[in-house]
């Protein structure tokens, strides 16, 4: 997913994610080292919001990936405040305007769940999957990478499926959050 549009500073904030003070930049969370922990997090969520708002959306997305890919137990103070960002990765899927790049989101996170690896892996195959779901209900144009489906063998997983993933793997409370997303996702903007 790459942006090619010019920054445009007229974009409402996401509710979902926190407003930083400023524009923020790469160093902002690579700062942090190898740390993948609440502070990375957190530094992850104000950077996808501040790319959002200089017109990045596909940078943005990407963002909150690594903020979902955090190793937090799911009782960290920060997911109290800011949890996964399911309604996040909606609303960025819902307000993107037509002159801004956000790719195929779909096949995007296609890609990500059958090419995960690394730490915790499984986990963030399933929360790949679970805003796969999120992006065929706010995206259903978007097509699939048919190709990849069938040279691979991939089997597109359903909500059921996902959902069980995610509560052996996730946080706890995680799978009621998803479900909300997609509710969420469904409603007319």
């Amino acid at each position: 997913m790459n942006d090619e549009t010019e920054p445009s500073l007229d974009l409402p904030p996401c509710p979902f994610l926190p407003v930083p003070e400023g524009i923020l930049t790469a160093a902002s969370v690579q700062a942090l080292g190898e740390d993948r922990g609440p502070d990375f997090y957190l530094a992850a969520l104000n950077y996808a919001q501040s790319l959002w708002l200089q017109g990045f959306p596909a940078r943005a997305i990407l963002l909150m990936n690594r903020a979902m890919g955090c190793g937090l137990e799911g009782r960290e103070p920060v997911l109290m405040q800011w949890p996964l960002p399911y309604f996040g990765m909606v609303w960025l899927l819902r307000n993107c305007r037509p002159e801004q790049f956000i790719g195929n989101p779909r096949r995007h996170w296609q890609h990500l769940a059958t090419r995960m690896s690394g730490p915790r892996a499984e986990l963030r195959t399933w929360r790949a999957w679970a805003c796969w779901r999120i992006a065929c209900i706010v995206r259903p144009d978007d097509p699939a990478d048919e190709k990849q489906i069938a040279e691979e063998d991939v089997r597109e997983p359903g909500e059921e499926t996902i959902a069980d993933r995610l509560t052996l793997l996730g946080h706890p409370g995680e799978v009621v959050l998803w479900r909300e997303a997609l509710e969420y996702a469904g409603e007319d903007p």
